[in-house]
């Protein structure tokens, strides 16, 4: 996998690509939901990655009913969720060496999330990361959530960059579809789900780490053969 051509601003997702929150997440939502007498599985949970807490609630009163007290349990999931958070909100490998990177090149970046933007700034600021990017589009920020293109036009319009010159990461199927439906060079980074044949064929390629996309940015730059 190459380039077609250097990245003038990169935009990344956040859940699953820049922190380690969505075997949180899961972890969390197990707990919650058997609390109330629910069971939750890695496999039930894995098709509302990427997508915000409206898309999820539907899908939960469709998985398990009109009489699931969903808000309740979003309550108690978020709850478990700060408390693992607290201890265990771990950074991805290769964050901090690609910000690097992108910092020698002056390669503007942006953050196009699902999440809430107080969650952003909670993650951001818990690894020293605030003043690392130049942009955040949170939910809230665009009309149409991921998998519509709106998270990432809104990301390159704040940056000042068209989209077909922004390199975007994600590790969902959704955010895949997001990126790709605003006309950006997409990798996927998996996490929790890997691609399959319509997500490749929406995307430059699968990378096995952030420390695999750098290799790819600084090739594109000419810092390196590969």
């Amino acid at each position: 996998m190459k380039l077609p051509q250097p990245p003038r601003a990169v935009v990344f997702d956040m859940d699953g690509l820049l922190f380690d929150t969505e075997s949180l997440y899961i972890r969390s939502l197990i707990t919650a939901t058997a609390e109330y007498g629910y069971e939750m599985t890695w496999d039930l949970y894995r098709p509302m990655i990427g997508s915000p807490w409206h898309v999820n609630r539907h899908s939960l009163l469709l998985l398990y009913g009109s009489s699931f007290p969903v808000d309740d349990v979003r309550s108690l999931w978020l709850k478990h969720f700060s408390v693992l958070g607290e201890t265990e909100l771990a950074l991805k490998a290769g964050v901090s060496e690609l910000l690097d990177l992108l910092d020698e090149l002056d390669i503007p970046r942006a953050i196009a999330t699902s999440s809430f933007r107080h969650s952003v700034d909670h993650h951001l600021e818990a690894h020293g990361l605030t003043h690392r990017f130049h942009q955040i589009v949170a939910y809230g920020d665009y009309a149409e959530s991921k998998p519509a293109p709106d998270p990432f036009l809104a990301a390159a319009a704040r940056l000042g960059i068209e989209p077909s010159s922004c390199l975007a990461l994600e590790d969902s199927h959704n955010g895949i579809r997001s990126a790709s439906g605003a006309g950006m060079m997409t990798i996927m980074v998996p996490d929790q789900m890997e691609p399959n044949e319509e997500i490749l064929k929406l995307c430059l390629g699968s990378a096995s780490s952030l420390h695999e996309v750098h290799r790819l940015i600084a090739a594109a730059n000419g810092r390196l053969s590969i």
